[in-house]
């Protein structure tokens, strides 16, 4: 058993590592369509390709029976949740560098950590309010909010991750009741019908190139997807999360190869303080278990 452990830690983390940078090549291919295409277009056909590898994670999880809901109401209030996530980091994608995006979702665990507070009750110590309030002043600091400096369409993947926290959030009330692969396809389902519903007001037409583009962004995102949950399968989450951040070090390398953009001084410093106080939210949540 100790000799197994060590391997099962090391693909814990092999399958993270690999998640991300999965994830980080959607965004970017995202991105770079984004210039032809709606939001909720991109959204709509990609998720039909999501739907592809999902079928095989549901086969492999014992068929249609691993699919059953045991709380709808949740499940639909999470898969709201992560339709606005999607669609609003898709449009902060518009706008700003892939890395600077990224780098304003991390903010994600700093909701988490307030929300549990008044959403399920979890005892928070002055530690991790410092924390959370440090990282607060992070995103200020990338947001450089100083005359016509700030940046505004950082509200984006800033609401993105808010949304992203209260998902989090409604997961870890129905983890029990329901199967990881009913999650994820419940969502995926939620996120293609809500890009469908933008139809009327005007999708463009798409040439086989671009639709391989979206093939493969769906494909990898259901890959992607699937790698996270299997991480956490493999390794404790103490363990995986931190190599989650280097998805923001994929995002500066895709962003600077083919847009030419590198993070400014500010961005880098306040994505490092973020990325500091997720870090020690985690490892005050770690402590709190095992205490």
């Amino acid at each position: 058993m100790s000799a197994a452990a060590p391997s099962t830690h090391l693909r814990g983390i092999g399958m993270m590592v690999a998640g991300g940078l999965l994830l980080t090549i959607s965004d970017t291919i995202t991105k770079w369509l984004t210039d032809g295409y709606p939001v909720g277009q991109i959204m709509a056909i990609r998720s039909v390709f999501t739907l592809l590898p999902i079928a095989v994670f549901v086969w492999h999880a014992g068929g249609l029976r691993a699919l059953r809901l045991g709380n709808v109401r949740l499940q639909s209030l999470r898969a709201a949740c992560a339709v606005g996530s999607s669609f609003l980091f898709v449009t902060g994608l518009i706008y700003l560098p892939l890395a600077d995006a990224i780098a304003f979702a991390f903010s994600g665990p700093l909701f988490v950590t307030a929300l549990a507070h008044l959403l399920l009750g979890e005892i928070v110590g002055w530690r991790r309010w410092t924390a959370v309030t440090v990282g607060f002043v992070g995103i200020l600091i990338m947001l450089r909010p100083s005359g016509d400096a700030i940046q505004w369409f950082a509200v984006f993947p800033l609401c993105a991750a808010f949304c992203g926290a209260f998902r989090d959030i409604l997961t870890r009330k129905i983890r029990m009741s329901d199967s990881p692969v009913a999650i994820l396809t419940f969502t995926m389902l939620a996120v293609g019908l809500a890009g469908l519903t933008t139809l009327p007001f005007g999708w463009s037409p798409v040439p086989m190139q671009d639709l391989l583009l979206l093939a493969t962004v769906g494909i990898v995102v259901g890959c992607a997807q699937y790698l996270v949950i299997q991480a956490f399968h493999n390794a404790e989450a103490s363990l995986i999360i931190p190599f989650k951040y280097l998805t923001l070090i994929w995002g500066t390398g895709f962003g600077y190869v083919i847009w030419g953009d590198i993070p400014d001084f500010w961005v880098i410093v306040g994505a490092t303080v973020v990325v500091g106080s997720g870090l020690y939210i985690m490892y005050r949540e770690t402590r709190r278990r095992q205490t």
